[in-house]
């Protein structure tokens, strides 16, 4: 509904006609920021209460669920990117490569009177691309179809980004062995009303790469001792993913763990990712990574660090406070690592060591997440899909609450004026609130992770 309004404070205005579609309604910010709050609300309550039900035995044909959430996706993607103004970052960013220009050293400031350039909103203008040298490539693509139009290439991306988040949703469909499992998997992906609002909605690049991720997981199971080269299909899925965004490599420790006993699987699946990656990095060139550096430096308002940056940097100065906030997250990124490991639930009949993977994958990423000084709602997507091949836990509470509350507390998740009534989002909600209440849920993941049954040993394939 929010999407078919048509341009507001939750979406960007795309100029021209055709796809995507929506009605020049031009709604206020109350009722569409009203809109966005209640659909978050209610997704998140109900994707609670259809785990709550199906831990207790109630059901539903998971390919019926499938193509609900197949369907919705689809018609998500005809309809105007709502939630951010990140598409038409990606937009510009393909414009630049189609015309000559680096993106990881060239702004949409840069490009004067460029009709795809020129829609890049403040204060991202003078912003180079912080993604990966393969989105940068998908947006290329996108713009070379698009030409002049951003409407058109946005519609473009979208299209991508669904089949995208469609493959993924598939793929952990036909990876779960029982019905019970399956319905798992829909219900933690293809249906899951925030990654449809964030993921598809939103059109952000992060999709490409928790799919290559997934797809990367889920070679391995065609992995064998026998044929050590059956090791490059996971290893090069999971370096093309990286190529769209860094921080999914940490599924590499997955691929590695299972594979440890086995020098020569191991050599393929590591020479797979880094060849992969490392052309792929190459050839986005020096500066590929500038963007994401700065970015590890930064803290965002919606996260615990927040409480505590403002006090470093008046006491310490920004350069050392941000040094210092850098190293204490990679200490409680570790940290919530330990614990994860101990209560991540294990797949049964893992005979294949590919549900290990996936175990050990999401507890580094969520580990990531809730340590990380710099993390948006969109972010949540990984851990999503990678709990969603695991046994039910208590873990799945408690992220549905994490992503609920950044949700919230990034609404409207684009800088533009809002009334004198509604600045209190920002203010309070964003910066006060939500710290406080993510560092509630940081502590309950603590509490339950504690409570965890410690395995008596991994196994492997």
């Amino acid at each position: 509904m929010t999407a078919l309004l048509g341009p507001s404070v939750v979406q960007p205005r795309l100029p021209g006609g055709g796809p995507p579609f929506a009605l020049p309604v031009h709604p206020g910010p109350h009722l569409v920021i009203g809109l966005s709050a209640a659909a978050l609300i209610a997704g998140a309550a109900g994707l609670g209460l259809a785990l709550l039900a199906s831990g207790r035995g109630f059901t539903v044909r998971p390919r019926t669920l499938l193509i609900g959430g197949i369907v919705a996706t689809a018609a998500l993607a005809l309809v105007p990117p709502f939630g951010s103004a990140d598409h038409l970052n990606y937009a510009a960013y393909g414009r630049m490569l189609v015309l000559g220009h680096n993106p990881y050293t060239t702004g949409a400031i840069n490009l004067p009177g460029d009709p795809i350039a020129d829609t890049v909103e403040a204060p991202w203008r003078e912003e180079v691309s912080v993604y990966g040298p393969l989105a940068s490539l998908e947006q290329a693509f996108a713009s070379w179809i698009g030409g002049d139009s951003v409407r058109l290439t946005i519609f473009v991306l979208a299209v991508l980004n669904a089949a995208a988040f469609i493959l993924a949703g598939w793929l952990l469909y036909r990876y779960a062995r029982d019905p019970a499992g399956r319905l798992r998997a829909v219900l933690l992906w293809t249906a899951n009303p925030l990654l449809l609002y964030h993921l598809v909605a939103g059109l952000h690049v992060d999709t490409l790469g928790i799919a290559l991720c997934v797809a990367a997981l889920v070679a391995l199971r065609r992995v064998a001792a026998a044929r050590p080269r059956s090791g490059l299909a996971p290893g090069v899925l999971l370096g093309l993913a990286v190529a769209v965004k860094a921080t999914v490599g940490l599924a590499l420790a997955g691929l590695v763990w299972v594979w440890r006993g086995r020098r020569r699987v191991v050599a393929w699946i590591g020479g797979g990712f880094v060849v992969t990656a490392g052309v792929a990095y190459a050839a986005g060139g020096p500066h590929v990574l500038d963007q994401t550096r700065s970015a590890a430096r930064m803290v965002s308002l919606a996260v615990p660090w927040h409480l505590v940056a403002p006090h470093l940097d008046g006491a310490l100065g920004h350069a050392l406070s941000r040094q210092i906030i850098s190293v204490a997250t990679i200490v409680l990124t570790l940290a919530l690592a330990v614990l994860l490991l101990r209560a991540l639930p294990y797949v049964p009949d893992d005979l294949d060591g590919s549900g290990t993977a996936f175990r050990i994958s999401a507890a580094l990423n969520i580990a990531w997440l809730f340590g990380s000084s710099y993390v948006l709602p969109w972010y949540d997507g990984v851990a999503w899909a990678l709990l969603a091949p695991l046994p039910r836990s208590r873990l799945d509470g408690v992220l549905l609450a994490r992503t609920l509350v950044v949700s919230l507390a990034y609404l409207p998740a684009r800088v533009v004026p809002l009334p004198a009534d509604l600045n209190w989002l920002l203010t309070v909600g964003r910066a006060q609130i939500a710290p406080w209440l993510m560092l509630a849920i940081l502590l309950a993941l603590v509490i339950v992770a504690r409570r965890g049954k410690a395995p008596a040993a991994l196994p492997s394939a």
